[in-house]
């Protein structure tokens, strides 16, 4: 994300404004939510972009074979964009194997892949886009975390705590005991 002259300038006095909050104006406050507006809508308009992509790639791997060319250039585009692909990606590049960019894009995959497997079996979140809340300014020099992790607000009521488990049920519960058909009371008469 690249930011103007303008908006380099607004930054700055947003955190000359976090430094000093006493010298806050109300010009200072409306140039920074209009800041804080553009880059909310500059991540919205990454994330679209990036669900295209995906989408894009999902259309061009259906159609593979004939779409061999458009589908390695965006594979690339989103690996690059920090793609983690995924079963199917894997399975398409194995049976194209015989194609040299083909075979180097599923060597890249599959180093990517054990990557993403070992770090999640470490126990380590596997990098994700940055999914932050809306921009907030507080003056006087509170934070608030996109997180969630700061105090909450005076006022604002805290979370209700989760709900207890419930038990799982037994079979018998779930799935009553059958019972035998009677014969019927010719049959029982003669027995």
């Amino acid at each position: 994300m690249a930011f103007g002259a303008d908006e380099l300038r607004v930054l700055r006095r947003a955190l000359a404004i976090a430094l000093h909050p006493s010298a806050v104006q109300d010009e200072d406050i409306r140039d920074c939510l209009r800041l804080a507006d553009s880059v909310d809508e500059a991540v919205r308009e990454g994330e679209r972009l990036r669900a295209f992509l995906l989408a894009d790639l999902d259309r061009y791997r259906d159609a593979l074979p004939g779409s061999l060319p458009g589908y390695t250039e965006l594979l690339q585009d989103a690996l690059a964009a920090g793609y983690q692909p995924g079963p199917d990606d894997l399975a398409a590049l194995r049976a194209l194997r015989s194609d040299p960019v083909c075979e180097a894009l599923l060597e890249r995959c599959r180093r990517i892949a054990e990557r993403s497997v070992r770090a999640r079996l470490a126990g380590r979140a596997v990098a994700a886009p940055d999914r932050r809340g809306r921009l907030l300014t507080l003056v006087g020099g509170g934070a608030a975390g996109g997180d969630g992790s700061a105090d909450p607000r005076p006022g604002t009521p805290a979370r209700p705590a989760p709900a207890p488990e419930r038990p799982v049920p037994k079979p018998s519960e779930v799935f009553p005991p059958r019972r035998r058909p009677e014969p019927p009371a010719e049959e029982r008469r003669a027995g």
